[in-house]
């Protein structure tokens, strides 16, 4: 497991250099409602395996053979939402392409100045992106490898949009290119860290904590598939296209998680 741990790791670096350098590289701005339909399927595709994968497994786990109070499982999940929550109101926030992505067509200008430094955007999406290595890390130290392998699907399918969208935001309110390509490095390197630190950390632990670490992961994901399409889907103009893809991304998961339970993937290893 502990290869294959490595593994995962480096796929995430990659795929998050490639969305996040491709805007500084290429000078690509990227097609506005791409991004929009990225966004929203990926959000559905979060939203499905917080709620039918990892919850679910996190509550198992968690309590399989003790005797943890249900306030305490649930409690986690709330943490993790509050997290994303309290550091979005203190302005380190997570969803820059909610602001950039489509700013021109929608405000006919080609910059946005924000109240909120730079650096404290990145450090939210940086702290986020650890978020799904946390995940990724809790999952592989249940060594259950179909949820193992849903959870990686998810964070990726994610990832790639919101590194492409950091890279366009860094693009435009960074000084310098260097300065935006540190960005989106310290961005993509986030999650393989945590992919590895939280892997290393809680296999050895009691399998409690590995199903707690998975449910406050459950909670990041559920704060940040909401964050992201609220303000398309409460847009009248764009409201049904953005719930369409929400339930396009849910649904595909949930096909990909039936699918392994009818194939007998999900097996546990208690």
């Amino acid at each position: 497991m502990a290869a294959s741990v490595f593994a995962l790791a480096a796929i995430t670096l990659i795929l998050a250099l490639v969305g996040g350098l491709i805007p500084l590289i290429g000078k690509m701005k990227g097609d506005p409602s791409q991004l929009k339909m990225t966004t929203g399927i990926a959000a559905g595709i979060l939203l499905a395996s917080a709620l039918m994968v990892i919850i679910p497994e996190g509550f198992e786990i968690a309590s399989y053979g003790k005797e943890l109070e249900p306030l305490v499982l649930g409690g986690a999940i709330l943490a993790g939402f509050l997290m994303m929550l309290i550091l979005e109101g203190s302005g380190i926030g997570h969803a820059v392409h909610e602001e950039h992505h489509d700013h021109s067509e929608e405000h006919g200008h080609g910059h946005v100045h924000h109240h909120t430094a730079p650096w404290m955007l990145v450090l939210g999406l940086t702290l986020h992106s650890a978020a799904d290595g946390l995940a990724i890390g809790a999952a592989a130290a249940s060594q259950i490898g179909a949820v193992t392998a849903i959870v990686v699907f998810a964070v990726l399918v994610h990832k790639v949009p919101a590194a492409f969208s950091l890279g366009v935001f860094a693009l435009h309110e960074r000084e310098n290119r260097n300065t935006a390509i540190r960005d989106v490095i310290l961005f993509s390197l986030a999650t393989p860290v945590m992919i590895i630190v939280s892997y290393y950390t809680l296999s050895g632990l009691k399998e409690e904590m590995i199903g707690l670490a998975m449910l406050f992961a459950a909670g990041t994901f559920l704060y940040v598939a909401t964050v992201d399409t609220l303000p398309d889907i409460h847009n009248p103009e764009t409201g049904k296209k953005a719930l369409l893809y929400v339930i396009i991304g849910a649904t595909i998961l949930s096909l990909i998680f039936f699918g392994a339970d009818a194939a007998g993937w999900l097996s546990h290893s208690h």
